[in-house]
């Protein structure tokens, strides 16, 4: 991000990867699980918050002062490349 980069999981990187492909386009956890995860994973759809938090936390340690992943509240997540 920004020419930084950051230590993440396979899934971090392959969830934040989709994310910023996608800039502000909104995605549930269901379609997030579908798309990264896919189709035959079993796991709890909260698995999509704690790879978020993560990635969330790793990017802060950048001192961005971004967010670049959002909450869509009662939705789901969206990739923001604007500050």
């Amino acid at each position: 991000l920004s020419g930084q980069r950051i230590a993440c999981t396979f899934k971090e990187y392959e969830l934040l990867r989709f994310l910023a492909s996608h800039p502000g386009r909104v995605y549930t956890r269901d379609s997030l699980l579908n798309q990264v995860w896919g189709y035959d994973y079993f796991g709890g759809d909260r698995t999509v918050d704690v790879h978020i938090r993560r990635l969330r936390s790793k990017i802060e340690g950048l001192g961005l002062g971004h967010t670049f992943i959002e909450t869509a509240r009662n939705i789901g997540y969206r990739f923001n490349c604007h500050s």
